[in-house]
């Protein structure tokens, strides 16, 4: 039995699993083509005039089998993330032409589009009005309203962007595993015991160290080697990923210089095919902001009141790099050290001796320990066949005060980094929660949690760092999002139909809890002695909290501002490069080498959805730091007004899914619309 056309341990079960372990790459192309054929036939089925023109009706006839196509080929794109192959790839690639052409054509069918147009609002529950009103919007973005040539035009540049966007992140991640480099005792002077040891295990008979470019290497060695031609090597290499700089062997066959001339020059002229002046426009229509001259406002505020935080942070890295450091012309490579260096004298503690109260095992357990308690669930350890033997799986259930559970949730837990997986954290749905029309049974969601965190060594727990800790709850809120969901219309449940600019809220929110006490508190023991975090250490750390927090701000207006003006040219008469740097010359507050090509491994906006959409994350850090200022005013009051808080949060922000806009759900939650003010409080500009 093909294990991509069946779930493992009850195949006619509506909450059954599918069997990642027994997927092999020769299983893609037989499901894929059988569950094609089966959508196919079913969307004929239902634009036909056997079926009515009823939400139920089509949702019985076409959704069930889309639904099932969908969690399949989720699955194989998920494997192809997290567990690359040659030989998955080679199956990964063949299929991706057919999957698009098909959920290309059933996006634009002008039959079904008919169908949907002809259903009666007033049969509809609210649930079911906010997915049908996405749903038209979908085929008009889909180009259901194309005729002719168009529409195939359409069609073709759909599927050409998939295959570039897939290119685009396999460079990303094939430039990243082609460095290599063995440094010497000498050359690994200040690294931490822990990395040094990762780089020792990874090297060719114990000889020197092996290091990589993968985050759990490369930050702490840019963070700590005292070798400044080390740093300047690694430095380079991750600069010029996927670009045209590198030299040697098949460098050239990872450049993404003209995959992104071809993405740009394509998504334009899909844009202008359905009546939009560029590709800004398409992508806000869905989102939370109106038009891209409200994103870039909204951007250059934030720059202007961050920019003076930002030049005082590279002032105080300059005088410090030349008095305590003998460093008189610092070198884009130098500043991650300094700045370490000066964080370290400042709050007189180290990155690295923090790291060895995050185990990770430690660190989850307070991390379920918080969501237990603020959302009244239980976390469990399931079972389930994964694709790693290291991938643990996790059941959500509500509490109840017999021994009778209910499951609410599952999820896989991935946090190792390892060869074949690509680098960063993320969440995807594995499958969404769903009233399903064809039994009349609730579906529970499954989500993937996905991060890229250095592994234990020698039988020890892994170690994080708490920017490590900070991306788990991060990811983990996002996670939430989709599983605690009470919507039955999966396409508004969970983060589903949730704007592109609102879907960072609960994931940024989770993170405020990283710099609580009493949770600091609950996920740490000393790999040595097991003890918890002294209370002087995370007093420390609270001190450093926003410690040049205006230049993170300002690195992340230059991406933003970087992708809403890339995609909201006419022409695309500015090259990448040049658009670049002429928006550094206002937000840039450090120098960029001339050879650094950041726009070549952006696979945010290149290969991920967040085309024109990047600026999402400070929109929604406005959000979601609002949302806490709720919890602080809370505690204030006492445990019963922050139980009530939560459960408030739980009801009109995580449970609520896409069912209703997103500004409709916070100002349910708040009282009232967004302010700015939280937010530059929590970093402290607000000075």
């Amino acid at each position: 039995m093909n294990p991509l056309l069946s779930r493992s341990t009850a195949a006619q079960s509506t909450n059954a699993l599918l069997d990642f372990a027994a997927i092999r790459p020769e299983h893609i192309s037989p499901a894929v083509d059988e569950l094609l054929n089966a959508s196919q036939a079913s969307l004929d089925l239902a634009c036909s005039n056997s079926v009515l023109a009823t939400w139920h009706d089509l949702s019985k006839t076409l959704d069930v089998a889309t639904e099932r196509f969908g969690v399949a080929w989720s699955a194989i794109s998920h494997l192809n993330s997290v567990a690359d192959t040659p030989e998955l790839r080679a199956a990964y690639n063949e299929a991706l032409p057919k999957v698009t052409q098909f959920f290309s054509a059933l996006g634009s069918d002008e039959r079904l589009y008919a169908k949907y147009k002809a259903i009666d609002p007033a049969s509809l529950n609210p649930e079911q009005t906010q997915a049908h009103k996405n749903a038209l919007r979908s085929f008009r973005l889909g180009g259901a309203d194309l005729v002719g040539k168009a529409k195939e035009r359409y069609a073709a540049i759909d599927e050409r962007l998939s295959y570039l966007s897939q290119k685009f992140s396999e460079n990303v991640l094939d430039s990243t595993e082609a460095f290599s480099y063995v440094a010497s005792e000498t050359e690994m002077a200040g690294v931490p015991d822990d990395v040094r040891l990762a780089a020792k295990a990874r090297s060719k008979d114990g000889i020197g160290y092996a290091l990589t470019l993968k985050a759990p290497c490369y930050l702490p060695i840019m963070q700590f080697a005292t070798s400044s031609e080390l740093r300047e090597k690694l430095y380079k290499a991750y600069a010029t990923r996927a670009s045209d700089v590198p030299e040697g062997a098949d460098a050239a066959l990872r450049d993404n210089t003209v995959i992104i001339t071809e993405l740009l020059a394509l998504k334009q002229e899909q844009a202008q095919l359905l009546g939009f002046k560029h590709h800004a426009e398409v992508s806000l229509a869905t989102k939370m902001a109106g038009s891209s001259e409200e994103v870039v406002t909204f951007l250059r505020d934030l720059a202007s009141r961050a920019k003076p935080y930002a030049i005082k942070d590279v002032a105080e890295m300059r005088e410090f790099a030349k008095l305590e450091l003998g460093i008189d012309d610092p070198q884009p490579w130098d500043w991650t050290f300094i700045a370490e260096r000066l964080k370290e004298a400042r709050y007189a503690y180290s990155e690295s001796d923090v790291k060895n109260y995050f185990q990770l095992p430690k660190v989850l357990g307070g991390l379920f320990a918080k969501i237990e308690s603020l959302f009244d669930v239980r976390i469990v350890l399931d079972t389930a066949p994964t694709w790693n033997e290291k991938v643990q799986f996790y059941r959500i259930e509500k509490r109840a005060a017999s021994s009778a559970t209910e499951l609410i949730a599952q999820f896989y837990l991935d946090t190792a980094a390892r060869d074949g997986k690509r680098g960063g954290a993320w969440m995807d749905d594995a499958r969404g929660r769903w009233k399903r029309p064809d039994t009349n049974k609730l579906q529970t969601p499954i989500a993937h949690l996905v991060c890229n965190f250095a592994d234990g060594v020698d039988g020890n727990p892994a170690l994080l760092t708490h920017d490590d800790v900070i991306t788990l709850f991060h990811e983990f809120g996002h996670g939430l999002h989709h599983m605690l969901t009470q919507v039955n219309e999966r396409d508004v449940a969970g983060i589903s139909g949730v704007e592109w600019d609102a879907v960072e809220l609960p994931s940024q929110f989770m993170e405020n809890f990283c710099w609580e006490w009493t949770v600091i508190q609950g996920m740490t023991a000393h790999i040595d002695s097991l003890e918890a975090m002294p209370h002087g250490l995370f007093q420390k750390m609270l001190a450093a909290k926003n410690y040049q927090s205006g230049l993170a701000t300002m690195r992340q207006v230059e991406f933003a501002l970087f992708d809403m003006l890339l995609h909201n040219q006419t022409d695309n008469a500015l090259e990448p490069l040049a658009l670049l740097a002429d928006i550094r010359k206002d937000t840039a507050v450090l120098p960029v080498p001339a050879y650094s090509r950041t726009p070549h491994s952006f696979s945010h906006i290149f290969a991920g959805g967040y085309a024109a959409g990047y600026y999402s994350y400070k929109w929604a850090e406005v959000l979601s730091a609002d949302c806490y200022a709720a919890f602080e005013e809370a505690a204030s009051l006492g445990e019963e007004a922050l139980k009530a808080t939560g459960k408030r949060y739980l009801e009109e922000i995580l449970q609520r899914g896409g069912s209703r806009p997103a500004i409709d759900s916070f100002a349910a939650f708040r009282g009232r619309a967004p302010q700015i003010d939280a937010l530059m409080r929590h970093s402290a500009m607000n000075s």
